[in-house]
């Protein structure tokens, strides 16, 4: 694809995060959402004339065989994340998958080896990997303005109101906090720790049978650890900390979208490090996949497919401890 060549978006699936994600086109140079796809016909439109895109789809199908576009943004259901990308990338299309990437590791492993035979672009929506905060956090680290990272510590939870109708309590819709939310403590930690040895994990059930509040112990084999909690049943500050041997580096709620972090050297005084992201913070995802689309790459190196897979099988071992047994939803019409 020439670089001079605008990267044409499509969204798959016109939710409420897909409606976050909107606004966020405008901060991100070369890339033009055009149209939205949905079941339904009238939602797709309610879509498309909201945000003023060129033509709604009443099926998945119809995008994904669109000749003019370019990529597509994947916010259904994560049961439905696989087949959909699947579909997409054997058209050809980029996929951008929202996090959690799929229902299960097979599912994950699945849509990556598929990227990788078609040699088309996939990446997970981890907005996170690409707040200006993190990255700086990341480049401290990288610099070691805090020694050897040995622990990570990360909450994130919400009082979500019990109902059974809720998708986040269908467990045929991919319910429960870890897939919500947990993807979110889990891929912090696999950012800055790696992929753990093993694994411990407490929690409640809802009584859907899905998840409704998770505590994670990663563990490697050289002592390094991260403390995880995650919860649909009742607030949490949502804040992480990476502790290193020199020092520590605090990221204020919500960690998941900082505008800022804090720098605590051994022997010196905090120091505020102040990066507000562009827009929501969604935009700085969508520029990734932009510029990788552009620069005729296949993956991005900050969010790699690798690490992707990594935190899907820490997600779906978690939730099998806990008796939860996802399923990818297959049955979708493409």
């Amino acid at each position: 694809m020439g670089a001079e060549a605008d990267i044409r978006w499509g969204i798959v699936g016109p939710g409420r995060i897909a409606a976050k994600v909107m606004p966020d086109f405008a901060y991100v140079p070369n890339a033009v959402c055009v149209a939205a796809a949905s079941r339904s016909l009238d939602r797709a439109q309610a879509f498309v004339d909201e945000f003023g895109l060129e033509r709604a789809y009443g099926s998945y199908g119809e995008l994904i065989a669109a000749p003019d576009i370019d990529a597509l943004y994947i916010a259904t259901p994560h049961p439905q994340h696989h087949k959909l990308a699947v579909a997409a990338l054997q058209a050809g299309k980029a996929v951008l998958v929202e996090k959690t990437f799929t229902a299960t590791v097979a599912g994950a492993e699945d849509i990556i080896a598929t990227a990788r035979a078609c040699d088309v672009f996939a990446m997970e929506a981890m907005w996170t990997r690409f707040q200006p905060a993190i990255i700086a956090a990341r480049s401290l680290i990288e610099d070691g303005a805090i020694g050897e990272v040995r622990q990570v510590q990360a909450d994130l939870g919400v009082d979500r109101p019990y109902d059974e109708s809720d998708r986040l309590f269908d467990p045929a819709q991919g319910g429960g906090a870890l897939l919500d939310l947990g993807v979110y403590v889990v891929s912090f930690a696999q950012y800055f720790l790696g992929e753990p040895d093993r694994i411990e994990v407490t929690g409640s059930l809802a009584p859907t049978g899905v998840d409704w509040e998770i505590g994670l112990l990663l563990g490697y084999a050289d002592g390094r650890a991260a403390t995880l909690l995650g919860s649909l049943r009742h607030h949490t500050p949502g804040a992480a900390r990476i502790f290193g041997t020199k020092g520590w580096i605090e990221v204020p709620p919500r960690f998941h979208h900082p505008d800022r972090i804090v720098l605590h050297r051994k022997g010196a005084d905090p120091e505020q490090i102040i990066r507000p992201p562009d827009g929501v913070g969604y935009s700085h995802e969508l520029a990734e996949a932009t510029q990788c689309l552009r620069a005729g790459r296949t993956e991005s190196s900050v969010m790699p497919l690798s690490d992707t897979l990594a935190v899907q099988r820490i997600l779906n071992e978690a939730s099998e401890r806990l008796g939860v047994f996802h399923r990818e939803d297959d049955s979708i019409e493409v």
